[in-house]
């Protein structure tokens, strides 16, 4: 066998162990992750087999005790309810057939205030973009959530970074090892996908925008795999949003998790077309919503959630606050939770 054969071999290997791991890890699956605050009996979410269909099922570890299946529904008991104070995740796991998944149920204290700050929260702050430092600033300032941009390194590394090249390195042609010797602000590194997980999981307030960016080597589907396979293995579900440019990419992630928060970043699909797609919300250039002024309203009919990015000029954000958008992308976060905070 010649080289360009074994490469090929072993690339299709991996890509069909990532897929595998993926299925299983989101079989049986979850409808939502988070749990009422102070509501007792509470549905947390639906439980559906790994065919998509709605399932009934058992509960076979919760450590709490709190929780309960009935039907399909995964729900506090009759009188038991959680708050914010205190312990904010209960590991569950379910058997729905022959299969069994473990989740991470989440009480729900995340901000919903429209503000999603745009690799972080960096501009007046001391770290660099799409650092550890911008993610835990995003966090601090209280924003719904932080965006930032992975790709896939030449080891298949999950690699943070919103440019395609960085520190003088191209990140589809570097290893993660190298990219991670690039200096950033702050005594930062280019960090990985699970230490954004891993910040973020310490709190339940902010959540992760995650771009999954286009690929010049042609592995778009494997980025969305490992991915998804990533976040499901760290049980981070209930802290997650994806987003994509690449429409491949985003029916990649909804076929590996379907009940995931998926956007589409392009700005050329209309909203009835997202919605026979299964894909959640959309997330266009600000020009989009200039040339369709009816677009946020045709997307909530169709129940598409909206989302315009990159706002910095206070007059624009006045005007889609205005027009009832659902999220706004900001490189000024600061002004923007100046307008959304009472």
């Amino acid at each position: 066998m010649n080289n360009c054969k074994k490469i090929f071999l072993l690339a299709g290997m991996a890509i069909g162990a990532a897929t595998a791991q993926a299925q299983q890890a989101g079989a049986p699956y979850l409808d939502a992750y988070t749990i009422p605050l102070k509501k007792k009996n509470a549905v947390i979410g639906r439980i559906y087999d790994r065919a998509g269909n709605l399932s009934a099922a058992t509960l076979i570890e919760d450590k709490s005790g709190l929780f309960t299946i009935s039907g399909n529904e995964l729900r506090l008991k009759k009188k038991a309810s959680v708050d914010k104070s205190g312990t904010f995740t209960y590991p569950v796991s379910i058997k729905a057939g022959a299969d069994t998944a473990a989740f991470l149920l989440v009480a729900d204290d995340f901000i919903r205030n429209k503000v999603v700050a745009h690799r972080g929260a960096w501009k007046h702050h001391e770290g660099s973009q799409n650092s550890i430092t911008s993610l835990k600033d995003a966090i601090k300032l209280g924003c719904e959530g932080s965006e930032f941009d992975v790709w896939l390194s030449s080891d298949d590394g999950l690699v943070i970074s919103h440019d395609p090249e960085i520190g003088g390195k191209k990140v589809e042609e570097s290893t993660l090892a190298e990219l991670q010797t690039v200096p950033l602000n702050n005594g930062d590194r280019v960090p990985t996908l699970e230490e954004f997980i891993d910040v973020i999981q310490g709190q339940h307030q902010t959540r992760l925008v995650l771009e999954l960016k286009p690929s010049a080597k042609g592995k778009g589907e494997l980025l969305a795999t490992k991915a998804v396979a990533l976040v499901q293995a760290k049980k981070a579900q209930a802290w997650m949003y994806y987003i994509s440019f690449d429409y491949n990419i985003c029916k990649k992630i909804k076929e590996l998790d379907p009940a995931a928060k998926i956007a589409y970043l392009n700005g050329d699909k209309t909203p009835e077309q997202l919605k026979a797609d299964g894909i959640w919300g959309l997330d266009y250039n600000q020009q989009v919503f200039k040339k369709d002024p009816q677009l946020i309203a045709t997307a909530q009919q169709h129940k598409v959630t909206t989302n315009a990015w990159t706002i910095d000029k206070p007059e624009v954000m006045d005007e889609l606050l205005k027009s009832g958008i659902d999220y706004i992308t900001t490189n000024e976060p600061e002004i923007l939770l100046s307008k959304v905070k009472p």
